[in-house]
């Protein structure tokens, strides 16, 4: 989705890439889109969360809020348990 550039304490910039998942889960015999996030630190760490909606709508504001903030993966499940 985006890349964000983030100065640490130290003085060093870090870069995190933003990722849209879209994944697949059956609810009464349908089957539909389900969508996560993952952030990913250039040559460094990662996190995701999977299935977290089955709305675009919401994903999109979600996603557009860890852009925004610069979040990181260290702070990714908090933010998502906080957003829900």
């Amino acid at each position: 989705m985006d890349t964000r550039r983030l100065e640490d304490c130290m003085g060093r910039t870090r870069e995190y890439a933003y990722y849209l998942l879209i994944g697949e889960m059956e609810l009464g015999g349908l089957s539909c889109e389900d969508y996560g996030v993952k952030i990913q630190e250039t040559g460094g760490e990662g996190a995701s969360v999977p299935d977290i909606t089955v709305s675009a709508a919401r994903i999109d504001e979600l996603i557009t809020l860890l852009i925004r903030n610069t979040v990181t993966p260290v702070t990714l499940a908090d933010v998502v348990d906080d957003w829900l």
